[in-house]
């Protein structure tokens, strides 16, 4: 099955991001069930959220982007952003926010690879796939030599690989797909062993928040920055 065969126009998680309102759970095959905050997705940017945003440098790659509240708020800050996201609803609603978007998996070919600026992993995106060694390994190939990777953790402490589905509460399953939970610690340990250096580790609002760069990669120049806005889409 490929990532966009997951989703379509009336599953769990399109209808949810249709009305902006939940429940929406990720359901384990046990019967466990993780909370997803669609409300909070459909909203404008909040303090935890504008703790990335003000550490978005040059052309900004939003991977999962959801309804788009990243992608928007960065074009209205001047960055050339572009969201890419399996739903076609998240890519529609990202548009309708003022973002530019595509229906993209991470894994296929991306517009502008390896000259992005930043890449977000926010609200647990850590997880697509279900292996974030092979998504760490991905981002160094999409990011620019002076590029930065910004991760949104679970808040405890976990490093878990497990077969989920999107369900609303009432009934309704998405399609099975692989999926992943790590928090900060094994994150770092994950990205070590791909070659990449924590700088920075924060925390907001019980959200947590790491930094990756490559070793000897650097902040882009002031003068740089002309340069970067000719990244393509």
């Amino acid at each position: 099955m490929t990532a966009a065969a997951a989703w379509t126009a009336d599953d769990p998680y399109s209808l949810a991001l249709r009305s902006g309102r939940g429940p929406l759970f990720l359901r384990r095959g046990d019967g466990w069930l993780l909370p997803l905050e669609v409300e909070r997705w459909c909203e404008a940017p909040d303090d935890a959220d504008r703790t990335v945003l003000g550490r978005c440098r040059g052309t900004v790659l939003d991977i999962g982007c959801g309804p788009g509240r990243l992608v928007a708020a960065l074009a209205a800050r001047g960055h050339r952003a572009l969201g890419i996201d399996v739903s076609p609803e998240a890519v529609a609603r990202t548009a309708r926010a003022g973002g530019s978007a595509l229906r993209r998996s991470v894994f296929d070919s991306l517009p502008g690879e390896g000259r992005w600026g930043t890449a977000l992993l926010i609200d647990g995106n850590i997880g697509i796939g279900g292996d974030p060694a092979a998504l760490l390994g991905r981002m160094a190939e999409v990011l620019a030599a002076s590029g930065s990777l910004i991760v949104e953790c679970e808040e405890v402490e976990v490093d878990e690989r497990c077969e989920v589905r999107v369900a609303d509460g009432r009934g309704a399953l998405g399609t099975p797909f692989t999926w992943a939970r790590v928090g900060a610690a094994a994150l770092t340990a994950l990205a070590g062993a791909q070659g990449w250096v924590r700088t920075d580790h924060w925390t907001v609002a019980g959200r947590v928040f790491v930094e990756l760069r490559r070793p000897g990669r650097t902040l882009p120049r002031p003068s740089d920055r002309r340069s970067e806005r000719a990244v393509g889409r």
